[in-house]
């Protein structure tokens, strides 16, 4: 196991982790965590699987660095679906908590047995997706479910670009969400609909406003922030919770962000979405990193 002590370190390819981060703080409010962003090397649905798992141990390693670490999130669906393995064998020791899209309880809520799952095309792509989607199918039965697989390329970055834009500004997440839902079928609670839709990578939470008046407010949306944190909670160690005597909150006191990319970017993100103020928000040193 990682060190009890230490801090519970999450990333993910941009800012779309902050998702999973949020619910992390709200599930675990007396622990601490480090967040990288690895927004200087994003986004990872469009990148070979070589370069995702070096980019992950590289920021395993960047983590590790900075002191003990308990557990360790891997906020991104492509790189759990690419990487995670791969960090488990090469770090024994230390928990490894992956995301993966919500199709479990997406088919066993869905009335109409058409769920939509929009994700990037590494995360659908992978094998670990394709042998999650056959196991959920199998263990349904004699439920039967369908699932419209649709990759959304260029979502996640304009999700990551738009923190350095107002957030007002949102015509070009927009257009792509509308491609996108479109290109799926019709959506509703009549037959041959899609009802239900699963948000398979951890940016799209921050457009699921705008993905949900697209769809209709009768079919649901899920995403895994919330099952993540629950996991990580039973895996980790557990410590003897100390009442917050301080006029900061915890995450506020306890949480802080790491990024290769922008540093406006994400404190804009992490002020928004967290709440968190920018100096929590800190520049990754330059590194000298080859892709394979």
């Amino acid at each position: 196991m990682g060190d009890p002590e230490g801090v519970i370190g999450v990333f993910d390819s941009g800012i779309g982790g902050l998702s999973v981060l949020k619910a992390l703080c709200a599930e675990m409010p007396h622990e601490r965590f480090i967040y990288w962003a690895d927004s200087g090397f994003a986004p990872y649905g469009e990148r070979t699987d070589e370069f995702i798992i070096a980019r992950s141990r590289a920021i395993t390693e960047q983590l590790l660095a900075k002191g003990p670490i308990k557990a360790m999130v891997v906020a991104c669906n492509t790189a759990t679906a690419v990487a995670i393995e791969s960090l488990r064998t090469h770090y024994p020791l230390l928990p490894f908590i992956g995301v993966e899209p919500a199709l479990k309880p997406a088919l066993a809520q869905t009335q109409t047995g058409l769920v939509g799952v929009v994700s990037t095309q590494g995360t659908l792509n992978s094998a670990r997706f394709d042998k999650l989607m056959k196991t959920v199918v199998a263990e349904a039965l004699p439920k039967q479910g369908h699932f419209v697989l649709q990759a959304c390329k260029g979502l996640a970055l304009a999700i990551e670009k738009q923190t350095e834009k107002s957030f007002n500004d949102t015509a070009e997440v927009a257009d792509l969400c509308a491609k996108y839902v479109q290109g799926m079928g019709s959506f509703g609670q009549a037959s041959g609909q899609i009802d239900t839709l699963v948000l398979g990578c951890t940016h799209y939470i921050f457009v699921q406003d705008i993905l949900q008046k697209l769809v209709g407010a009768e079919v649901r949306l899920i995403s895994t922030g919330e099952a993540v944190a629950k996991q990580t909670k039973r895996l980790i160690t557990p410590r003897t919770e100390v009442p917050l005597t301080q006029t900061h909150s915890s995450k506020t006191a306890k949480t802080e962000l790491w990024t290769t990319g922008a540093l406006s970017a994400l404190q804009s993100a992490a002020l928004r979405w967290l709440d968190l103020p920018p100096e929590h928000c800190h520049q990754a040193a330059a590194q000298s990193f080859s892709p394979p």
